[in-house]
């Protein structure tokens, strides 16, 4: 255990940007926070602050959020996330770059391209007695952590992933995906399962993913972790290791913490911001510094089903942790604190259309117009659009898992219509709602495949190869018949090669070394190398 004193937080979370301390340039910096938005391109970054400072519902009250504070009192570069071979990335191949400072291959996890096992920025913090810690509301095993932590040649290997990182000897673990890390016999009623619901509480549903007995939570015990599987256990670890796995696969998403955060006696999972919270708690007791990596995973998941209004709910959980760290780093002169996406996910974007353009507006009282009045030529699309998308109350693939979970009779567009018109301030047609449950046979058909093995396959008219994930793909076609009213475009249903934003605060002696547009292999180098010498 690497944690050695004990040093209560400053008020953390609470001092305003105004008061942040003054960054000097010969800081040495002790403490390293990695923050991903999985999926969040300078698309999404644009979707959060456009709701933030231009939405009548928007809970800013007129105050910056979290990323445009961390970026004003800090610096702002540009990235390219691309693989060494290929133009466009996936979260695997993309946090092992930001994590190896190497260009690696597409898919693999902790890697170089050429298939040897690389040190990485968490595991190079370790090597020099900082305390590390790894938070996510994926799971887990999932790429973005995994990738910090193991070393395996494909991203699905997620079994192995799980052994690794109890291996790896990380102080803090928080995310869901505890599926991994359950023995194969819970899946029968039996002894095991019993085990298993009482000792989680019933926090969560339980099912393994793994094809042996070993039991990945007996033997996290007996290395000295703490086990937490709700917030009311989490919240009670004041030292220590943590082993905190709260959903059997993902975490809630956007909308669903939404509902909850508010009412903590009532929900088993902590939040985002609440899991680093305790992360930073226990990780600062170390003299030596830490490094943590904090994801906010679900934003990719919600751009690959092209749905804006569940983005948009992770956008703000994500920024909620990020005001919280920056707040919490700014009371020191000794924590970077570094703010990207490993990738855009969607090609996502609010555009102009030629449905219900604007009659002319006489009311306008300058000389321009005077005979003329004001006519927009298009329809630029009304604000109202971003209270409209805030105000969904369910995320598209859940509202489609509950209507395929009908009785079959109960199936129709009608009742999909209805179900949408009731999540949703979008209005939906049977008509609309029909074309989401066309099927088609699978032209992209290969045996085996994880997904493309599927015979017949979700009917879409364009791009269609570029949405690969087969039944899931029903939650982009709602996206795609409710763009129109939502004056937004989506061009795929996997990922962009745009060049991401990386937010970067700090003791301006680290700040420096990131500058200009980079690669992901080159900020994971600055990285290390801070890393390296403090």
């Amino acid at each position: 255990m690497k944690i050695k004193t004990t040093k209560g937080l400053i008020c953390a979370g609470v001092m305003s940007a105004s008061l942040a301390m003054p960054m000097s340039v010969q800081a040495a910096v002790k403490n390293v926070i990695m923050m991903i938005g999985d999926g969040m391109g300078v698309q999404q970054v644009g979707l959060l602050e456009t709701y933030a400072n231009r939405a009548a519902s928007s809970p800013y009250n007129g105050e910056p959020t979290g990323l445009a504070k961390l970026a004003k009192a800090g610096k702002i570069v540009l990235s390219r996330t691309n693989p060494i071979d290929t133009l466009v990335v996936d979260s695997a191949c993309s946090a092992t770059q930001l994590a190896i400072g190497e260009p690696t291959l597409s898919e693999v996890i902790g890697i170089d391209a050429e298939g040897n096992r690389k040190q990485t920025v968490l595991e190079l913090a370790e090597s020099m007695g900082k305390s590390t810690g790894l938070v996510s509301d994926t799971r887990l095993t999932h790429a973005t952590p995994a990738s910090f932590a193991a070393h395996v040649a494909h991203r699905s290997m997620e079994n192995t992933i799980a052994e690794q990182m109890l291996e790896a000897d990380v102080d803090v673990l928080l995310s869901g995906g505890a599926r991994h890390f359950l023995p194969k016999s819970v899946n029968e009623k039996g002894v095991w399962y019993d085990r298993y619901v009482k000792r989680t509480g019933g926090a969560f549903s339980i099912k393994s993913k793994r094809k042996d007995d070993r039991d990945l939570l007996k033997e996290a015990d007996r290395a000295g972790y703490q086990l937490a599987y709700d917030w009311k256990k989490l919240r009670n670890i004041e030292e220590g290791k943590i082993l905190g796995l709260f959903a059997n696969s993902a975490m809630y998403n956007g909308i669903k913490w939404e509902a909850t955060k508010d009412t903590p006696q009532e929900r088993t999972q902590p939040t985002l911001k609440e899991m680093t919270m305790k992360a930073l708690d226990i990780l600062s007791q170390n003299d030596k510094g830490f490094f943590l990596m904090v994801e906010g995973g679900l934003i990719d998941w919600a751009g690959h089903e092209n749905d804006t209004g569940t983005m948009l709910h992770e956008l703000l959980k994500f920024d909620e942790t990020i005001n919280y760290v920056y707040e919490w780093a700014a009371q020191r002169d000794d924590t970077l604190v570094v703010v990207t996406a490993d990738h855009e996910t969607g090609g996502f974007g609010f555009s102009y259309n030629a449905v219900d353009v604007p009659e002319t507006d006489f009311s306008k009282s300058g000389t321009a117009f005077e005979g003329l009045g004001y006519t927009p030529q298009w329809n630029f699309g009304d604000l109202s659009i971003l209270d409209k998308l805030a105000g969904q109350t369910k995320a598209h693939s859940a509202l489609y898992y509950e209507f395929s979970a009908l009785p079959a009779e109960e199936q129709t567009s009608d009742r999909l219509a209805e179900m949408l018109n009731e999540s949703n301030e979008f209005k939906v047609t049977a008509e609309m709602a029909s074309v989401i449950m066309k099927t088609e046979a699978n032209e992209f058909f290969k045996e085996n495949h994880s997904y493309l093995s599927a015979e017949t396959w979700p009917k879409i008219d364009d791009f269609k190869s570029f949405y690969v994930y087969g039944e899931e793909n029903r939650a982009d076609l709602i996206g795609r018949v409710l763009s129109e009213q939502q004056h937004t475009v989506w061009g795929t249903g996997t990922h962009t090669d745009t060049p991401v934003g990386v937010f970067i605060y700090g003791p301006k002696s680290a700040k420096r070394k990131f500058d200009g547009i980079m690669t992901h292999p080159e900020v994971g180098a600055v990285l290390k190398k801070i890393v390296s010498k403090n």
